[in-house]
């Protein structure tokens, strides 16, 4: 926890220093739980043909809104395994959770995968935390307070040129229906850089730009549990987020775009042509 309170700690507003605290804490707890649960036997159930859930899912989704719900009596919750995905932002305060984002890698003993707790208020994400359990990586963000990794500062990229870039996307569930546009933006961005990683677990894949390990992501079909956490984190460390044609972001909305801010133009420029 120290390493929580820490990165607390340099937040002047008291109120969001508590909020940072609680969601790394609970982050860090649904992460043993996750650890301990991994390369077992799981029990897997369908959301839908490729969309899985496992008992390692609901046991992290529970134990992060009881800590939540001990600290924040009065905020509400939008979690991926016992809430609808939303038709709009919530105006009220609310945590908005992906207790396991990557089950299917999970669930399949690739371990690449973490927790995502984001803190929206007035329909802005104000605080977030991403664990990797397996790693022990810890990312968490505070509005005008920056973004850490384990209590130490990060930044996005300094990467200007798009064939110096290494980038991540994703495949949404219904991929059936969208193979010819999601291999259309594969296809025009993968030949004009280093390299195109697709790794299964949106929440990772934003934290590493944030870190600047990546230099830009993109996907479509995500859901706000997805990119809650992790927008905050890049645009705290300095990137930006947008939708395909450069638009301002909102976590209910269906693609997204993010980047070290230096190569945003470039990708815009390319998938604003994409139809989805």
């Amino acid at each position: 926890m120290h390493r929580v309170t820490a990165c607390a700690e340099q937040c002047a507003d008291s109120h969001l220093a508590a909020l940072i605290t609680a969601a790394g804490a609970a982050a860090l707890e649904a992460g043993a739980i996750l650890r301990d649960l991994y390369g077992k036997p799981h029990q897997i159930n369908h959301k839908g043909a490729i969309d899985l859930v496992t008992e390692a899912d609901v046991a992290a989704e529970q134990a992060i809104i009881a800590h939540l719900n001990a600290a924040f009596p009065d905020v509400g919750f939008l979690a991926e395994e016992s809430s609808a995905p939303p038709t709009a932002m919530p105006t009220t305060p609310c945590w908005i959770i992906d207790p396991l984002d990557g089950t299917t890698n999970f669930a399949h003993h690739f371990p690449w995968f973490a927790t995502s707790i984001g803190y929206a208020e007035g329909g802005e994400i104000k605080a977030g935390a991403i664990y990797q359990p397996l790693l022990d990586e810890l990312f968490l963000a505070g509005r005008g307070c920056g973004a850490w990794l384990n209590q130490k500062r990060i930044r996005v990229s300094q990467t200007a040129e798009l064939r110096q870039s290494l980038l991540a996307t994703g495949f949404p569930y219904n991929i059936k229906e969208k193979i010819d546009e999601v291999m259309d933006a594969l296809t025009s961005i993968l030949p004009r850089t280093q390299g195109v990683r697709r790794a299964g677990a949106a929440a990772m894949d934003m934290a590493y730009v944030a870190c600047g390990r990546l230099d830009g992501f993109w996907e479509i079909n995500l859901k706000p549990w997805d990119t809650a956490a992790g927008l905050l984190l890049i645009e705290e460390a300095g990137g930006r987020v947008s939708d395909f044609r450069d638009n301002p972001f909102s976590p209910i909305d269906n693609e997204i775009l993010v980047s070290n801010a230096l190569l945003h133009g470039q990708l815009a420029a390319i998938l604003t042509d994409i139809t989805y």
